[in-house]
This record gives C-alpha cells, sequence and structure tokens, in this order.
C-alpha cells in the first residue's frame, strides 16, 4: 500500500473520530429541555441561603431561586445534595446541571467552570464574641480560626492569615456552626447570616463582626463550553433582577435589599 493512500485513510479514520466526538457532546440546555428536569446541587445546610424548617422543608434564599429558575423554565426541579466543597467536581463529572448554593465568582473557579451573571452578594466576615479583639488580620496570628473547607471564606482566610493562626476546616457550614455555637471555636471566617445564627442558638455567645474580608459576588455554576445554557440563566437572571423578584427572594432571608453592585452587574 502507498504512503499516499495510507495517508488518506489516515485522515478519513480522523475526521470521522471528530465527527463523532462532536455528536456525542449534546447540547446541555437541549438535553435538559429533553428531559423536562433541570438537576440543582445544592447544600442544604448554609442558612439563610438553604436550610430545613422545623417540619424538615427545605427553604432559604438559594432554594427559593432555584425553584423560581425551575418554574419559570418550565422545568420539574430535582435538587442534588452536595457539599460546598464539591460543587465543581459536581458540574465537571455531571451529577448535577447547574449549582445554586452561595457560589461565589472567583478567578480560580472560572478556569474550569462558567457562572452566570450575579444574583446576590456573598461577604466574608471575621466574627468572633465581643471580649476577643481583632481588628484586623495580624491579630489572628496564635489564634484558632475556623472555616468551611472549599469555600471563598476558607479561600481568603488562607490569603490573608499571618504566620502562626491555627486554621481548623470543617467540610461544612452545618459543623462549623455547631463548633462555634457549642463554644469549640471562638474566630469564625463567615457570612453576617451565619454569625447571626450563632447568636440566635446561643445568646450568650454573642458574636460580632470584627471585620470584613471581601464581599463577592454569588451566581449559577455550570460546566464550560455550554454557551445557550448560559445565555438562558443570564437573561433569567437579568430579568428577575429587573422585574424585583430577586430582590424579594433575598430580602425575604437576609432582611434587606440586594446591593448596588449586583443590581448594576445585572443590567
Amino acid at each position: 500500500m502507498s504512503t499516499s493512500l495510507i495517508r488518506r485513510q489516515l485522515c478519513l479514520l480522523l475526521g470521522a473520530a471528530a465527527l463523532g466526538t462532536g455528536m456525542a457532546h449534546a447540547d446541555q440546555l437541549d438535553t435538559i429541555m429533553a428531559a423536562k428536569k433541570i438537576r440543582v446541587a445544592i447544600d442544604m445546610a448554609v442558612p439563610p441561603y438553604s436550610m430545613k424548617d422545623d417540619k424538615l422543608k427545605l427553604i432559604g434564599s438559594d432554594v427559593e431561586t432555584a425553584e423560581l429558575l425551575a418554574k419559570d423554565l418550565g422545568l420539574e426541579l430535582e435538587f442534588v445534595p452536595t457539599v460546598l466543597s464539591n460543587r465543581v467536581p459536581f458540574l465537571q463529572t455531571g451529577k448535577a446541571d447547574i449549582v445554586v448554593s452561595v457560589f461565589a465568582i472567583t478567578p480560580e473557579r472560572a478556569k474550569v467552570i462558567d457562572f452566570s451573571v450575579p444574583y446576590a452578594p456573598v461577604l466574608v466576615i471575621v466574627a468572633a464574641p465581643k471580649n476577643i479583639k481583632i481588628t484586623g488580620p495580624a491579630d489572628l496570628a496564635g489564634k484558632k480560626v475556623i472555616s468551611t473547607r472549599g469555600t471563598t471564606n476558607d479561600q481568603e482566610l488562607t490569603k490573608i492569615a499571618p504566620p502562626g493562626t491555627q486554621i481548623t476546616r470543617f467540610d461544612d457550614d452545618a459543623t462549623s456552626l455547631t463548633a462555634m455555637v457549642s463554644g469549640q471555636a471562638d474566630i469564625w471566617v463567615t457570612t453576617p447570616m451565619l454569625m447571626r445564627t450563632v447568636n440566635e442558638k446561643n445568646p450568650s455567645r454573642q458574636l460580632e463582626v470584627k471585620f470584613t474580608i471581601k464581599a463577592n459576588m454569588a451566581a449559577v455554576g455550570m460546566r464550560k463550553g455550554e454557551p445557550r445554557l448560559k445565555e438562558k440563566i443570564d437573561t433569567w437572571v437579568r430579568t428577575n433582577l429587573k422585574n424585583g423578584q430577586l430582590n424579594a427572594i433575598y430580602k425575604k432571608y437576609h432582611q434587606m435589599d440586594l446591593p448596588a453592585e449586583v443590581l448594576n452587574a445585572g443590567s
């Protein structure tokens, strides 16, 4: 067999393989709409974004955001339980279609997944009892500080913690919350609402905000390479920021309106 014939056959085989690969990668939006169901990954214990009420019903601002999204798209909603550290892997392995779970946009995450237009803020604060003096990162040296693994809170703490800071990481916010309520730890890098939850569960603790590390933007997470799904969700977020639906959900659970930064990002 001539060299030129072998080359032609090889080119045909490579072309067929490439075509087969392209056909195998179905458009995710079409797949979701055909299934008439959207699978949303969510950590179920991050109040007030997600939590269970006294009847064990899942509630929270992220829960209602996902419910509204599914309703507006005419889809059945399936919640896929996860923990914050598994949000990216759940997208990459196809265990969920999207993530709606206090998912802050970061440059590191944006390299491996896509984000929608922001729909809510996520403040990263250092909380501790009033009798502990902390005015900035330097005061964390030599102290035990807890955070939740895989969160932007943990990432931001790692960036600013001085040498000697004793960082203890828990796998989910529910465990971190229990540690703070029970007095196992005194300093928590968390969100304002979780800090208030500690105060409600154990009034003797009375945590306060010592300083704010960063204000992040929360968005819907999805796997890369799905431009039609991203456009669909971006349009939905912008529409519901404009009509006030997302603001109403946020205010119901956080007792405040969405900040201008979120509203402007969606305009």
